[in-house]
């Protein structure tokens, strides 16, 4: 019962994580250097980085599909046009590259992660006795 407890808080923070980075990147991604959208794009690093990470330290692709989930679910809110007018990720550059580039690093994160645990997994277990690294 205590494994499962475990498990379950482990990939509803991963969850949380990706609610996190959606909420933050949707405000901070327009941020430029000039012409160049460097926040967009530093964004979508760090989003690819963080699902590819969770998936290999939960040894499965559910790690990673949390953390694409919750981000996708806030990121796809913030595109949508209220009846009050507003928006959060515009349809210019830096919004198209947070969005597409960020839906591609998440599918590709995914499709890089682990399908099946192999063994337990880092994240809930810590470093396996006769496995240095």
């Amino acid at each position: 019962m205590e494994q499962s407890a475990l498990g379950g808080a482990a990939y509803g923070m991963l969850l949380v994580l990706g609610l996190a980075m959606g909420l933050v990147g949707g405000f901070t991604h327009a941020w430029h250097l000039g012409q160049i959208p460097v926040a967009a794009v530093v964004w979508v690093l760090l989003l690819f980085g963080t699902c590819w990470g969770a998936g290999l330290m939960m040894r499965s692709k559910l790690g990673a599909g949390l953390v694409a989930v919750g981000w996708l679910l806030v990121s796809m809110a913030f595109s949508l046009k209220w009846s009050a007018g507003d928006l959060v990720i515009a349809g210019d550059v830096a919004g198209y590259i947070y969005l597409y580039g960020g839906a591609v690093a998440v599918v590709v994160a995914f499709l890089l992660a682990p399908s099946a645990p192999a063994s337990r997994s880092w994240l809930l277990y810590g470093q396996e006795p006769g496995n240095p690294g």
